[in-house]
């Protein structure tokens, strides 16, 4: 008997998003990064000038800070910022019904499902196109709540009040190398505003699209979710196939105030020529809730760790992440978990899975310091190795000072079996049929807890890798 699945959130096959349009931009920054090209992207966005001020002062922290060298070193030296494409625009302003979107663009987001979903079941979405959105919208009675979804630029310009007291102060310019290069040229991303009490039914959906060659994505997105609000955020990302570097470097700063839950899902889905350097924090407030999931595809090279900062007492923060490395990848993921309060607690799951000669990296860090009470945490770090020259590296980082608190932690390394492989082709199922099975065992207690649609979507995925991954 068959079953029809559900339509898809973000349909992450691997090869749907691979394909580019001829580029005609309106707005062009050239090559390299320097003061003039940050000049340039605030003067076309007509900017005021503290913005300026805040790009200049970021540029000069990342010129200054070396690149990290306890990790991913070897391939991070291999990106040339001189090389990279800082700013490309069709338009500044993003348009309010998909008729008005320029051809080439819609045509892009249809092949992707984007309209198509907004209809379904999205309370809103934004759809951006190299470094600006291209299309922004939100459903009449979610903004009847006084719900706010738009594209960072408009979110500084009309809603400074809101957007400014929390602005890089859940992760500051000079965090990390970075995040210094996301505020010196950022473009793009969601800002986001519920007020208090507003509990938002359906899912907000931002689509980052890759379009260029030697192109680098710097969206920067705040959500605020006020006090006793809720809201769900998605985002899913892909590029088409380059034999040249692509830079995708955001940052994502959630604040959840009193009682607030806010939920950020990721699908990135990125082609192997990506470098995805991403910094993600949060902070929760008094019994707040932030919980990241996050699903690691694609690029050559992640560099993720969502993190909770855990401000006010019974406060809870939760990563769920999948991360899978196939050849030539390296997924170097993890998350944060800094305790600042008494009853507070932290989960973090995290599974991968290595395939061929790819490589999966678990880099976590939680921190109780001794002055607290009544805190939890629970890690569970779980490996599985496809083939015996795939690898997997684990670097959990768990600081306790405190004598009432409560920590464990996890971690296991498996192989597929291969009397199991041979069980099932007995059966009749074809190898790459067989090791699908075994690595959909592995994630399912985790995936069960995704939304349908994501599930569905990561079992289709990994029987597409697993098909190239025999033989």
């Amino acid at each position: 008997m068959s079953t029809v699945s559900p339509t898809p959130a973000i349909d992450i096959d691997r090869e749907k998003g691979n394909f580019s349009y001829p580029e005609n931009y309106a707005y062009d920054a050239g090559v390299g990064l320097n003061e003039k090209v940050v000049n340039y992207i605030t003067d076309v966005k007509g900017e005021d000038d503290w913005i300026r001020n805040f790009r200049l002062k970021a540029l000069r922290v990342f010129n200054n800070k070396p690149l990290p060298t306890n990790w991913a070193t070897k391939d991070l030296e291999t990106i040339d910022f001189d090389k990279i494409r800082y700013y490309l625009a069709a338009g500044q302003k993003p348009k309010r019904t998909w008729d008005e979107v320029p051809d080439d663009i819609k045509e892009t987001f249809e092949r992707l499902g984007i309209p198509e979903n907004e209809r379904k079941f999205l309370a809103g979405v934004e759809a951006q196109f190299d470094s600006e959105a291209a299309y922004s919208n939100i459903k009449e009675a979610v903004g009847k709540q006084g719900v706010i979804f738009t594209g960072s630029t408009d979110g500084l310009m009309e809603h400074p009040e809101i957007f400014r007291k929390w602005f890089g102060k859940v992760i500051p310019t000079g965090d990390n190398k970075y995040s210094a290069l996301n505020s010196a040229v950022f473009s793009g991303g969601s800002f986001i505003y519920i007020p208090p009490g507003v509990k938002v039914s359906h899912p907000l959906q931002a689509y980052f699209r890759i379009n260029a060659e030697n192109f680098g994505q710097f969206e920067r997105t705040l959500i605020i979710a006020d006090e006793g609000s809720e809201v769900t955020y998605m985002e899913g990302c892909t590029a088409p196939k380059f034999n040249t570097a692509t830079l995708h470097c955001a940052v994502v700063e959630l604040v959840a105030l009193k009682g607030a839950k806010i939920e950020y899902i990721t699908v990135q889905n990125w082609s192997s020529n990506v470098f995805n350097l991403v910094t993600k924090r949060a902070i929760a407030e008094e019994d707040a809730t932030v919980k990241w999931i996050d699903c690691n595809i694609g690029s050559r090279l992640t560099m993720k760790y969502p993190g909770v900062v855990l401000k006010g007492r019974r406060a809870r923060g939760e990563v769920l992440s999948i991360a899978l490395a196939n050849d030539g990848q390296h997924q170097d993921t993890g998350a944060k978990m800094i305790h600042a309060a008494d009853d507070t607690t932290s989960n973090i799951i995290s599974k991968s899975i290595s395939v061929g000669q790819g490589r999966s990296t678990y880099r976590g860090m939680v921190h109780i310091p001794k002055h607290l009470k009544g805190c939890k945490n629970n890690t569970e770090c779980d490996a599985l190795l496809i083939n015996s020259s795939s690898r997997t590296d684990t670097y959990p980082a768990i600081t306790v000072r405190g004598n009432d608190n409560s920590v464990q932690h996890e971690a296991s390394v498996s192989k597929v079996s291969e009397e199991q492989i041979f069980y099932m082709q007995q059966r009749g199922l074809t190898e790459a049929e067989a090791m699908s099975l075994s690595v959909n065992g592995f994630v399912n207690d985790l995936t069960r807890q995704f939304p349908m649609e994501y599930s569905v979507e990561l079992k289709r995925l990994i029987d597409l890798e697993m098909e190239g991954s025999v033989g």
